[in-house]
């Protein structure tokens, strides 16, 4: 398949960079989208509907990238025999859209994100110790388990008035 960022990250395509990068580049659009999207909830007057929009743009925007570029798509026969809970990505996604939508104007930016890198990584550990999820099994450690204490503590002082 090559790399998906060919066009736009040449060097890094095949580097094991592309992992660091990415990541760090979605965390950009993450604080973006959250500030995108609490002006769009003030703009409309409401975070549910501010919520709806940013998804359905989103889902315009995947459908016309699955369309122009003839991805496969799976038929209702397949997508029937998908377990219930693999469905839930949407939902969680649409729960953590609209939590920021609420809470970056009450408490603002940095604080949000301090906590939310906070439980994202408590709970990532968490699911890779116990391997759930589909995910590889890798244990928690004293280095780990201070990394995260350390970021707990720091989301803490960042919220700290």
């Amino acid at each position: 398949m090559g790399c998906l960022l060919g066009l736009l990250l040449p060097y890094f395509c095949g580097m094991r960079y592309i992992f660091f990068i990415l990541p760090t580049l979605a965390g950009l659009t993450i604080t973006t989208q959250a500030a995108v999207n609490s002006q769009l909830r003030f703009a409309v007057n409401n975070a549910w509907v501010a919520a709806f929009i940013s998804f359905l743009v989103g889902t315009l925007f995947l459908g016309a990238v699955i369309v122009f570029t003839r991805q496969p798509v799976p038929s209702l026969q397949t997508l029937s025999q998908i377990s219930w809970y693999k469905y839930a990505g949407g939902l969680l996604g649409a729960f953590f859209v609209t939590v920021i939508i609420y809470s970056v104007p009450k408490i603002g930016s940095a604080n949000v994100f301090a906590l939310l890198i906070a439980g994202q990584l408590v709970f990532a550990m968490l699911y890779d110790h116990f391997g759930l999820f589909g995910f590889p099994q890798n244990s928690i450690s004293w280095v780990k388990l201070a990394g995260v204490i350390m970021l707990v503590t720091g989301a803490y002082l960042v919220n700290k008035r």
